[in-house]
């Protein structure tokens, strides 16, 4: 709770300092903007559109309305509801936003996190050695690559089997505990780039605070081969240091009890040496990052020790060098041909002006399961405000809701409502020309159908043509596709560490963009720290050790249910 009121404190104080301070330049209201209303003009014009007019009426479409960029990531949005003049109105929009100006002030480590007083720089974790980047007068490059050359000592240790744990034996499983970007990113890095790991060791991740995680993580390991990675910046994180004090309970108890064998199975990713030191991890063995790291930019920070010990540092380097280039592709490249500008400038037309409210995205790798639940946090932790960076109350939507899962399941799943359902549902689809796995045939039935369903969203089938097909008249109608869905297709030649590295610097850049246009801060969180502070206060009414319960009526009742239930 201390932590969080401080929090609230350095908020305040933040604030008043914004409030104060000459240099801040207090921004007209997004929708009083004359590029915005040139775009509500435009968008009423556009209400009768149909991609199959638009198709038919310019030639040219698909290859104006696509790009190339880093790693021959092609990009193509065609199949969006804009034209080159929708494209024109909200570049002017982003420049009017004053985009430029952020991207710079990001890249030069200027404190755009106004509320926490902090720079953003996860831009920073994969800065060449060569390159400087000054915070508070000092360059973060080297301790950033200090950092790096730790991880990669650590990893070849694990995985050559230098590394032994208590008993002698050579580490087998891995499992790291986190909550959040602490294992979000790594959880979802791990099955990416899963063909690139070590096969004779085990990784497994374990967040959720409900003990059948720990469980059924543990459940076939032995101890004396598994090493655990604890992720808490401040090793105080309730979910995640409940579940290390669990891990430590396990492990002495395979171990014989002896508390010297807590430093050959756990290893830290945290700040906090007095609170690692004292779990009994070797302080050597502590792996740092810093506060202009947010939690959901962090998988590239030493919370990506678990993916490094997985994929080995090379690929772990090639990685990090495909973030860097869609870094500097973003940041040198003019806003009419930059792949992350273009995406979230979509996505604005799409969630402020077409008026869609959730954003599906439909991988077709298996490898990247996980990606959609990884980009849920990215995007709505970071964009979900309703406060504008002046204070306002945000008078217009900001961030859309994530879902989506690897086609082809999708299709057989939640394609019906994409397809003919009343909600407008924007897609991005994302596909590799070669395999990783070629065997037989696949490849070419998966991008069929990834190609097939963005055709089909389009275009639609007409009733006319239903019924051109002798279908009944009773079920024409229920044959017929209206079409005009948006989807965006990004086709990348394969699935390697740095096209995944480009792929996650595309989507975080694309939210810095739309976070901007909006006018909100996207690395702050608060919106989560209120339930923290309840069920700290709720934690000890659960058990009868603290007095009678004084909630809201239903609160009260469903604890005393609980106790009820606990025999209590």
């Amino acid at each position: 709770m201390a932590t969080y009121f401080s929090k609230v404190q350095c908020y305040i104080a933040t604030m008043t300092n914004m409030q104060t301070a000459s240099s801040h330049a207090v921004r007209a209201p997004l929708n009083s903007l004359a590029q915005w209303k040139a775009l509500q003009s435009h968008c009423s014009q556009q209400a009768n559109a149909h991609l199959r007019d638009m198709f038919k009426g310019d030639a040219a479409r698909a290859k104006s309305l696509s790009i190339e960029g880093p790693g021959k990531m092609f990009m193509d949005y065609s199949k969006q509801r804009v034209t080159t003049q929708t494209m024109e109105l909200l570049l002017s929009l982003a420049d009017a936003s004053g985009l430029r100006a952020r991207i710079d002030a990001m890249f030069r480590g200027d404190k755009i996190n106004v509320t926490e007083d902090r720079a953003v720089l996860h831009i920073a974790l994969r800065a060449p050695r060569t390159s400087r980047i000054m915070v508070d007068g000092v360059d973060v490059v080297p301790s950033v690559h200090q950092v790096l050359d730790r991880m990669s000592a650590f990893a070849d240790s694990i995985r050559s089997g230098a590394w032994k744990g208590h008993t002698g034996k050579r580490i087998r499983n891995v499992i790291n505990i986190g909550i959040g970007g602490s294992d979000l990113g790594p959880a979802m890095a791990y099955d990416a780039l899963c063909a690139y790991t070590a096969r004779d060791i085990s990784f497994r991740f374990v967040s959720n605070v409900d003990a059948t995680d720990f469980a059924e993580k543990t459940r076939d390991c032995d101890p004396a081969e598994t090493l655990f990675i604890v992720c808490s910046k401040t090793f105080t994180t309730l979910e995640t240091m409940t579940n290390a004090n669990t891990a430590r309970d396990w492990a002495l108890k395979g171990l014989g009890g002896d508390v010297a064998a807590v430093a050959k199975h756990f290893v830290a990713v945290s700040t906090n040496a007095e609170k690692v030191k004292a779990f009994g991890i070797d302080t050597a063995n502590m792996f740092g990052f810093w506060d202009w790291v947010g939690g959901r930019y962090s998988m590239d920070s030493a919370i990506g020790l678990s993916t490094m010990v997985a994929v080995g540092p090379a690929a772990f380097k090639e990685m990090l060098g495909g973030f860097h280039e869609m870094d500097e592709h973003f940041r040198t490249t003019p806003f009419a041909k930059n792949l992350p500008v273009l995406m979230a400038l979509v996505g604005i037309w799409n969630t402020n002006f077409l008026g869609a409210q959730t954003l599906a995205v439909l991988p077709y790798d298996q490898y990247l399961d996980r990606f959609s639940s990884y980009l849920q946090q990215l995007e709505m932790e970071s964009n979900g405000k309703h406060v504008t960076l002046d204070g306002a109350r945000v008078q217009w939507s900001t961030c859309p809701a994530v879902w989506g899962q690897p086609g082809t399941n999708g299709q057989h799943a939640f394609y019906q409502m994409i397809h003919q359902g009343t909600p407008l549902v924007p897609c991005d689809f994302i596909a590799f020309c070669e395999p990783l796995n070629p065997i037989g045939k696949h490849q070419d039935l998966l991008i069929a159908n990834v190609l097939a369903q963005a055709e089909a969203l389009a275009f639609g089938k007409t009733l006319s043509e239903v019924e051109a097909e002798g279908s009944a008249p009773w079920l024409a109608q229920h044959r017929e596709f209206d079409g005009n869905r948006p989807t965006t297709t990004i086709l990348c030649p394969k699935l390697t560490p740095a096209t995944f590295g480009r792929l996650i610097a595309l989507y975080e850049h694309k939210v810095f963009v739309q976070g901007t246009i909006w006018g909100i801060n996207s690395f702050d969180q608060w919106g989560v720290e209120l339930g923290k502070v309840l069920a700290q206060r709720i934690i000890p009414e659960l058990s009868g050790a603290a007095p009678k319960p004084a909630h809201d009526s239903s609160t009260q009742q469903l604890i005393e249910r609980y106790r009820a239930g606990r025999g209590r």
